[in-house]
């Protein structure tokens, strides 16, 4: 509570005041009463008014502190109503009948919207379910008729079903522990995996995978990492340049695992960098291609990854590295031993 614009409102009250004590003082004069008694009785009044006004302003600048307190510390600021204790003042109690009005209003906002998001993550959940059953058969259907059009058909399907895996994982985000399941997974299994997944495309453009493959194992969800590689693979297929490569290798720093993405397409422009992890950023070079760009397949990678505790990052110089980095439990490790 700011002191200065406190007493600044006390003005009035404090004039009314001195203008009292002149009045009285005048009055006392011209009843005959002498000065020591006049200035007893002017020093009592003003004992009395500052010390009413000083208890009066500790008071409640101790008030205002504790309720300011009270609304840091309250992650949803809104319940603040529920948890004050109802003041004394009339007018207080004015102020706190609007802050209940409000916090109800509040809560019952947060609750509609709550419940509309549910029903739309429903939606959009149990919508790519039944989109992949038509996408699964015209993959078979085309796989049993060879042919150059169901090639290129196969690679639109692919893209199809990156696509709405996107809007699936966007979907679930939120809360990814009502769906992922934590286990030991070998690192390498999970990349032969998304190159599998996106055999037709990595096909298509004759990209070169080099594997450097190692028997490290990690904690993590097998399908929800495997979305991410599926990420990095058609972002390194999208901004191809040459013969294109990309290389998956592992490295140890200290207490980690990292899994490494490298691709020798066109790179990341340093100005970029700070920003692709970004919802919605395409960058210089998603707006440069001729094919689109959503600036949504990065975000929903540091998404996932910051839900299950992975570390992300990338660089690009002559070559643009993606890096995944896993904690080791040592303690683990050493019973399973």
């Amino acid at each position: 509570m700011s002191g200065k614009l406190y007493w600044k409102q006390k003005i009035p009250f404090l004039f009314l005041n001195g203008f009292g004590m002149v009045a009285l003082t005048l009055f006392l004069r011209l009843n005959g009463l002498n000065a020591d008694s006049i200035i007893l009785i002017l020093t009592v009044w003003g004992i009395a008014v500052a010390g009413y006004q000083l208890n009066a302003y500790f008071t409640r600048k101790a008030q205002m502190n504790q309720l300011l307190t009270l609304a840091e510390q309250l992650e949803k600021r809104y319940l603040l109503p529920e948890l004050m204790e109802r003041p004394l003042r009339a007018d207080d109690q004015v102020y706190y009948q609007i802050l209940k009005l409000a916090g109800k209003s509040m809560l019952e906002q947060v609750s509609t919207s709550k419940r509309e998001q549910d029903e739309y993550q429903e939606f959009i959940e149990q919508w790519v379910h039944e989109i992949k059953t038509p996408i699964t058969a015209m993959k078979l259907i085309c796989e049993n008729h060879k042919s150059d059009f169901s090639k290129d058909l196969l690679i639109e399907l692919e893209k199809t079903n990156c696509y709405t895996e996107q809007a699936l994982y966007y979907a679930r985000s939120e809360h990814p522990e009502k769906d992922y399941l934590i286990r030991e997974i070998r690192l390498f299994d999970v990349v032969h995996q998304a190159i599998a997944e996106n055999k037709y495309l990595l096909r298509q453009y004759n990209v070169r995978i080099d594997l450097a493959e190692t028997d490290d194992t990690v904690y993590s969800d097998q399908k929800w990492l495997c979305f991410i590689l599926n990420q990095m693979i058609v972002n390194a297929v999208k901004y191809r340049a040459g013969s294109p490569t990309i290389r998956f290798f592992a490295e140890h720093t200290g207490s980690e695992v990292s899994l490494c993405i490298a691709d020798n397409g066109i790179g990341i422009p340093a100005s970029d960098l700070p920003r692709i992890f970004e919802k919605g950023f395409t960058g210089e070079n998603g707006r440069s291609t001729s094919q689109a760009a959503t600036g949504m397949g990065l975000y929903l990678c540091k998404r996932l990854c910051d839900k299950l505790d992975i570390g992300i990052a990338a660089a690009s110089n002559d070559k643009t590295v993606f890096r995944l980095s896993f904690h080791i439990n040592d303690f683990i490790h050493q019973v399973q031993r």
